[in-house]
């Protein structure tokens, strides 16, 4: 797998990483995206209302992929160290 992220160009990795970073900006900023996730008769999931869900699936989408980019970097000997 280290063979292949190191064999990568850096301009895919930045348009893989900037498409995902682009999603979740749409979640958090896009009003009408939360607003239908925070109607007042909504699931709840694992006792958790999916309004709240929402935002917990947002944050997670952007520290999973931020944790992602830094092992890719590390990988491919871009990180700072």
């Amino acid at each position: 797998m280290s063979h292949f992220i190191k064999s990568l160009d850096r301009k895919t990795i930045n348009v893989t990483f900037g498409i995902v970073y682009a999603f979740a900006l749409l979640m958090a900023l896009f009003p009408p995206l939360y607003l239908s996730a925070s109607g007042t008769r909504g699931p709840i999931i694992f006792g958790v209302p999916w309004s709240i869900l929402y935002w917990i699936l947002n944050a997670a989408l952007v520290g999973i992929s931020l944790s992602a980019l830094y092992i890719v970097e590390n990988i491919r000997g871009e990180a700072d160290s």
